[in-house]
């Protein structure tokens, strides 16, 4: 009998290709969404709805929750702090406090903007001490805070995990999906006047693909695991490709034989006047992922894009 994962946020841009991951390693897999849900595929589901989340869970009887949904635009976060607290650490408390009831193993996405940024701090550890930059990667690491103290005060010590990853990119519905996508976007406004682009933060995009496959291989792992308490309650996923937003741009700007030659690089660091403030280099070690024998094979980042713009020159 197949076993059975649900997924928060099964509509995003991560979502999507977690329930993909999932139903190719043969799960039975039901996901949640609120304002794209399709039921029956995807239930519509308010995740701050203790009650609801409560009889969902009851209704699906899943072995493992991966749960993606969050509020992980930071611009968007600060113009709505309260609504992001909310989903990003109100209703992961109570999914996770759900989970433990149950016995469910819940996995909780979370980010690499825990990490502060400063220059030549990273890698950052599984252990290294978190210090967000902005609003949004305080909500994310107070929900990784009060997930894993659900699981503490029910006695469920190893029952979740939080998974840190950093700026996905992948299949999108529109590019506005992914901090990346979005960048073909501005290579196309450049063909017809000045766009100011970042070159000063590092960034390293991942692919939602593998993040997907990691999701699964972590369930697996830790469901066949009968001491889960000996198991990392932090791991953290990334790609080893390193780029700056104009150097993706660049690339971009190659492999549809566009000019960039409106385009400016921005090399001038974090605006004093921005409301959110973006970490110079949090890049995330893949360590304890690879201690616990899962693979962090990464697809190679100019190829993936050379095949999804159909551009097979050179």
């Amino acid at each position: 009998m197949a076993r059975t994962a649900l997924i928060t946020g099964a509509t995003g841009l991560l979502g999507r290709q977690v329930v993909k991951a999932f139903e190719r390693a043969e799960w039975d897999v039901k996901g949640t969404g609120l304002t794209r849900a399709k039921p029956p595929t995807i239930l519509k589901l308010d995740l701050g709805s203790e009650a609801d989340v409560a009889k969902t869970i009851e209704d699906i009887k899943p072995s493992v929750v991966v749960h993606c949904a969050a509020n992980r635009f930071p611009d968007k976060c600060d113009n709505d702090p309260e609504g992001t607290r909310a989903l990003n650490v109100a209703a992961s408390a109570s999914l996770a406090k759900i989970c433990a009831a149950n016995s469910i193993f819940l996995i909780y996405i979370s980010t690499d903007y825990v990490f502060p940024g400063t220059e030549g701090d990273a890698p950052y550890e599984v252990t290294s001490t978190p210090n967000p930059p902005n609003l949004y990667g305080e909500t994310k690491h107070e929900g990784e805070k009060a997930v894993l103290a659900e699981l503490e005060k029910a006695g469920k010590q190893g029952w979740a995990v939080v998974l840190r990853v950093p700026v996905l990119y992948g299949e999108a519905e529109k590019p506005a999906e992914s901090a990346v996508n979005v960048l073909m976007d501005s290579i196309w406004k450049a063909q017809e006047g000045s766009v100011n682009m970042d070159h000063w933060a590092l960034r390293y995009p991942t692919n939602t693909e593998d993040v997907g496959r990691v999701c699964q291989d972590i369930a697996a792992k830790y469901l066949s695991t009968e001491d889960k308490t000996s198991l990392p309650k932090i791991l953290q996923f990334s790609s080893e490709d390193k780029f700056t937003k104009y150097e993706i741009c660049e690339l971009f700007a190659d492999i549809m034989g566009l000019p960039l030659d409106n385009m400016k690089a921005n090399t001038e660091g974090n605006d004093p006047n921005a409301s959110v403030k973006r970490p110079y280099d949090c890049h995330l070690s893949s360590q304890a992922l690879k201690d616990l024998g899962i693979n962090v094979a990464t697809m190679d980042f100019k190829g993936w894009w050379r095949r999804e713009a159909r551009a097979f020159r050179k």
